[in-house]
């Protein structure tokens, strides 16, 4: 079974940016899609983004396109999220998911196991 651990959180200003990491343990992670989701306090848990086993496909919320960029590096088992231009509504724990479906983009019931979260609190 993978486990997976998040890093790269923290405090930001507003306008800056953020690198996270989704390290797994397990031989077979580069067989997992992975995706990354994240909840605001009092929030629902909102997908944000998604790479194939292969990193030849991702997907993005619309509300993140264009500032956000999914990568994996399956010699090192990692996959990064780097968020760009940073808002206060980013606040959230940020967390990383594993999947076995072959397309299991934004939807959350396909992808276990999870990570514990990584806290990303911007300041205006």
């Amino acid at each position: 079974q993978v486990q997976l651990v998040e890093s790269g959180g923290g405090l930001v200003q507003a306008g800056g940016s953020l690198r996270l990491s989704c390290a797994a343990s397990g031989r077979t992670f580069s067989s997992y899609a992975v995706g990354w989701f994240r909840q605001a306090p009092g929030e629902d848990r909102e997908f944000v983004t998604a790479i194939s086993w292969s990193g030849g496909s991702t997907y993005y919320a619309a509300s993140v396109k264009g500032r956000v960029a999914i990568s994996r590096d399956n010699a090192k088992n990692t996959v990064y999220l780097q968020i760009n231009s940073l808002k206060p509504e980013d606040t959230a724990v940020y967390y990383c998911a594993a999947s076995r479906h072959p397309t299991p983009a934004g939807v959350s019931s396909r992808y276990d196991p999870w990570g514990q979260g990584t806290q990303v609190t911007v300041s205006s």
